[in-house]
């Protein structure tokens, strides 16, 4: 009896110290399918505390022309400077984006990094758009353009994970500004100017996608 007392005692010692266990920080690696048709955006996430982590993301751009669309269809602020259809598909890219997440309702899971939070995100991209040859007057000039993204977003998502594997859908809204710089050669008469543009849009923008990743 005595000894089944002390087990009995021994068990229970062990379901206390299991549910004061501590949660455990991770590290997740994840990926935005939801942009795929013309950049690849990859994040890390960093868990902080119990209810806040750090993620940081990094793009590659392979295309601009979801860009051009928008540009011919939304008309807000300048007009085009001047950069062609094919420049925009044509551009090419980086990115770099910080938020920090802060957890409002976690699940009941060892991993803090889960459940519904609102994340504040700075975003920076910057686009190259390839050079254009134009020949004026038996001579060949080449136009060139790139672009400048600054942009806040509001996210409110919910992070999910199961085993080593990490689902996390969002949506939110925020604010960009675009400038876009381009250099142009015109015939003025029987002479080839080069003319230097600028055009600004601040936009508002909605967000709507899911990451996807495994912890590290």
């Amino acid at each position: 009896m005595k000894r089944i007392f002390t087990i009995l005692l021994l068990a229970a010692a062990t379901s206390v110290h299991a549910q004061d266990e501590p949660s455990r920080k991770r590290t997740y690696l994840k990926v935005n399918p939801t942009t795929i048709i013309n950049e690849l955006d990859l994040y890390l996430e960093q868990d902080l505390s119990e209810t806040l982590s750090l993620e940081l993301g990094v793009s590659g751009i392979y295309t601009d022309y979801p860009d051009y669309v928008f540009f011919k269809r939304i008309n807000i602020g300048k007009e085009n400077p001047g950069i062609s259809t094919e420049q925009f598909v044509e551009g090419r890219g980086f990115g770099f984006r910080a938020g920090l997440k802060w957890y409002l309702v976690r699940r009941n899971t060892a991993i803090r990094m889960a459940g519904t939070y609102f994340e504040p995100v700075l975003l920076f991209k910057k686009v190259f758009y390839a050079n254009e040859k134009v020949t004026l007057n038996g001579a060949t000039f080449e136009n060139s353009g790139d672009k400048n993204v600054y942009g806040l977003q509001l996210l409110l998502g919910r992070q999910m994970t199961r085993g080593r594997f990490i689902l996390d859908p969002y949506l939110g809204v925020g604010v960009r500004s675009k400038v876009y710089t381009a250099t142009t050669h015109h015939l003025e008469g029987i002479s080839v100017i080069a003319k230097h543009d600028e055009a600004i849009k601040y936009l508002p923008s909605i967000h709507l996608g899911i990451k996807v990743g495994l912890h590290l």
